[in-house]
């Protein structure tokens, strides 16, 4: 069933899922936004501010040259105007209009920011496109490549966009005043721009000098005090909101609120990064891309407080180092972590060039802050963040935590807060088993219903692959099939999700899953054994067992319960080409040149077909990042189960 958000029922389902406490944050929040229509806040003026969170001497220096060249690549493909966001290509960037949608054609409307409709894509267009090209950070990589290079051409683009956007986006009007997680990130962005321009002449001129950037900033960090993400929704948001203000209370110190807003951000990004990370580390929204960002924020907010000199709460920096420690355990051979959950391509901190590997650039970034241990997988490839934050952060043992920290000994397999477990075998074949809470919070907004689903790859190849994200808003069947069941490499009773969906981003009934066994150390069979409840009152178990030995991937599915209607799915990664004959799909692809191969023996008892890139209903499709999606491969086994039925499905590698 396709829900959509905004009207009437999705506003009741959604209340139905607050706690008195957020409901009342939220009525107090109604009445302050009401107040600020008619009275805004007025920015006090301060006597003489002053930017003092310069980049250490010899932190430009230590940029690799290959990344600083993909940098420079990046900024001028800025210069002539190019960008691409979530799949669409503009060439409007040298003069930007800030409120048009380029994809929809739209243009937001103007008016007090409270009641622009932005989930409404009639009435805005698509809010992802208008906002991203708003949270500056393609100006980050402007003004990086100014400090990298002296060109005054990089800073000048960089003045002329910040006060346009300034002088098209009065304090609390319009699209870029709703949401807080966009003014954390644009603070953010703001600080590191003024710190690479540090050497231009004009910066002062553009920041602390400049009345019209003063209000801005003041008004970006009262917003974030006034308006907090609550309860249900403190989610990834909450993490960027207290980043963002961290930041800007650190490095922008001239207001007479600023050191309360530094403290209470500071205090608030401790208590959130902790409840929204596992004892783990495994992020607890469950969505690996969330992970990354939320990474970003923290490690970009130490950074600030460090340069600053300003104490970080404990908890922060041990938080993080097992986050750290946590990707770092996940990642395939090619240090590519899970496709788990939503993902919008949203990163916390940009002054890197297009082809610079995320994944990579974190563990190196964590092994230049915290220090790698021997089981880490090597960090390939350069980056321009690392040596940046390197230089700001502090030594980890010098940061305040507790000097005993205990950290795995060997790389951790099975994560059993997270429900998480990566089954390993020879020639790269990397399994994900998930067996894990259904999402964070009473809403699991970025959740997906994919209870025991599995991910299979070899050699950094998606071969049962998770389809991924492709949209949020605006296109609510598509948003329906990519978090559906069907949508998963699981099994799908009576043609219904495990989990019920109340909106784009609410579940009003979640599956809850149990790990039965794991043991991915196992000499010569790694196993892991689940199920979950959300066909009550049938049981749906999952066995999966790797042998290293014949590279041969078995994976039975149990139906325990009344006679129900079957769909079990393999959806096959872009790669992949299929030839389906009965119950046996030949599988080839080609890497590095060089083809490989496998055999996917399919459960007898059910009827195959195969199915690529249909869009009525939308079945055979790959998202590898947001707003794109590719044709692919998917293999749909339908039946029926009646009292206890196994299906078992045999996955052999050759070679």
């Amino acid at each position: 069933m396709t829900v959509s958000s905004g009207g009437p029922g999705w506003y009741l389902r959604r209340l139905s899922r607050m706690g008195p406490r957020e409901v009342g944050g939220r009525v107090s929040d109604a009445v302050r936004r009401r107040r600020w229509r008619s009275a805004p806040p007025a920015c006090p003026r301060p006597a003489d501010p002053r930017f003092t969170s310069v980049l250490p001497a010899g932190a430009l220096a230590a940029v690799p040259p290959e990344a600083a060249k993909r940098l420079v690549a990046e900024a001028d493909r800025l210069m002539a105007g190019h960008v691409t966001y979530f799949g669409v290509d503009r060439d409007d960037l040298a003069d930007p209009d800030w409120w048009y949608d380029p994809k929809t054609e739209r243009r937001a409307p103007w008016g007090y920011a409270f009641d622009v409709p932005y989930r409404n894509e009639d009435a805005v267009g698509d809010i992802k496109q208008i906002w991203e090209l708003s949270r500056h950070q393609y100006l980050t990589v402007l003004a990086a490549a100014y400090a990298i290079t002296g060109e005054e051409r990089y800073a000048e683009r960089v003045a002329e966009h910040l006060r346009s956007w300034w002088a098209a986006n009065a304090p609390l009007r319009g699209v870029h005043w709703i949401s807080g997680i966009e003014l954390g990130i644009r603070l953010l962005s703001w600080v590191w721009i003024r710190r690479l321009l540090d050497a231009w002449p004009g910066a002062a001129g553009l920041f602390e000098k400049n009345p019209v950037a003063i209000n801005q900033i003041w008004h970006h960090q009262r917003w974030l005090a006034a308006f907090p993400s609550r309860g249900s929704s403190a989610n990834n948001h909450i993490i960027a909101e207290a980043a963002g203000q961290a930041a800007a209370a650190c490095a922008f110190d001239w207001f007479p609120a600023s050191a309360r807003w530094r403290d209470g951000a500071l205090q608030s990004l401790e208590r959130h990064l902790r409840s929204n990370t596992f004892p783990s580390g495994l992020n607890r929204e469950l969505a690996t891309e969330y992970h990354g960002l939320v990474l970003e924020l923290g490690l970009a907010a130490v950074a600030e407080a460090d340069a600053a000199g300003v104490p970080v709460p404990g908890a922060t920096r041990l938080v993080l180092l097992r986050m750290t420690d946590a990707l770092a355990a996940v990642v395939d051979n090619r240090l590519r972590p899970p496709r788990q959950g939503d993902a919008d391509d949203g990163h916390g901190l940009i002054v890197d060039g297009a082809g610079t590997d995320r994944w990579a650039s974190l563990l190196a970034t964590g092994d230049a802050v915290f220090g790698s241990l021997p089981w880490w997988p090597e960090a390939t490839g350069s980056d321009v963040r690392t040596p940046l934050l390197a230089a700001l952060i502090r030594p980890y043992a010098k940061g305040g935590a507790a000097p005993t920290v205990t950290r795995p000994a060997d790389r951790p397999a099975h994560f059993a807060d997270a429900g998480m477990t990566i089954l390993r075998g020879p020639a790269g074949i990397w399994c994900r088993c998930d067996g894990g809470p259904h999402g964070f919070l009473s809403i699991a907004a970025h959740a997906h219903a994919d209870a025991l689903s599995v991910e299979v790859r070899h050699d950094g190849v998606d071969v049962l692959a998770d389809p991924g994200t492709f949209c949020y808003h605006g296109q609510p069947h598509w948003r329906q099939y990519f978090r559906s069941t069907l949508g998963h490499n699981t099994l799908e009773l009576d043609a219904a999700d495990q989990s019920v969906s109340g909106g784009p981003f609410l579940w009003t009934r979640q599956a809850r899953s149990r790990v039965l066994v794991a043991d991915p150390a196992a000499e010569g069979v790694a196993r892991w054994c689940a199920e979950h409840d959300g066909y009550q009152p049938s049981v749906h178990r999952r066995r999966v067992e790797l042998t290293a030995q014949s590279q041969e991937l078995r994976v039975v599915d149990e139906v325990h319960g009344p006679r129900r209607s079957v769909r079990l799915a393999f959806h096959l990664g872009p790669a992949i080409t299929a030839e389906l004959v009965g119950n046996r799909a030949e599988l080839t692809w080609t890497r590095d040149g060089e083809d490989r191969s496998a055999v996917l023996d399919l459960p007898g008892q059910l009827h195959w077909r195969e199915h690529r890139g249909e869009s009525d209903p939308p079945l055979g499709w790959y998202s590898a990042g947001f707003g794109r999606k590719e044709p692919s491969t998917t293999l749909i086994g339908t039946g029926f189960a009646d009292g206890v039925q196994g299906f078992t499905t045999v996955l052999r590698f050759r070679g």
